[in-house]
């Protein structure tokens, strides 16, 4: 798992959970988001990484690979960290076949179809928040 700091965040994206079994594209994720002046990238190759990292650490924002090498619904972190607290951190998913990703849970974030371009990874985390299925209910 590597961490690295930045100055410059946006704010409130001073801490970023990158969730991606490419090594390779990990590392590309995380010097995009340090360019853009993310404070701190934490990555994790796996869901048991992620989870014990979302244990230790609250992101302000999440970029998700959606087929990880150890289970194949990466979105299952987006649902976690959607039901726990009131200020969930905003989410990214980054897939070969966004179509695999469930509407409901597509709602919860930005989907990004890989291969994609670096900008449009900072344009999601920066753009507008999202308004997903437990976001509407919890308001209901």
């Amino acid at each position: 798992m590597g961490i690295t700091a930045g100055k410059n965040a946006p704010a409130g994206f001073r801490r970023i959970l990158v969730v991606e079994d490419d090594a390779l594209l990990a590392m590309s994720i995380e010097q995009a988001l340090m360019d853009a002046g993310a404070g701190e990238v934490i990555l994790c190759s796996s869901t048991e990484e992620a989870l014990a990292s979302l244990r230790d650490h609250r992101p302000d924002a999440m970029v998700l690979d959606v087929h990880l090498a150890d289970r194949d619904d990466g979105w299952a972190l987006a649902e976690l960290v959607n039901e726990v607290g009131p200020r969930p951190p905003r989410i990214v998913f980054s897939t070969g076949a966004p179509q695999d990703i469930p509407q409901a849970i597509a709602e919860l974030g930005s989907v990004l179809e890989k291969p994609y371009d670096p900008a449009d990874l900072i344009e999601a985390i920066r753009g507008p928040e999202r308004r997903g299925l437990f976001s509407l209910l919890r308001k209901s």
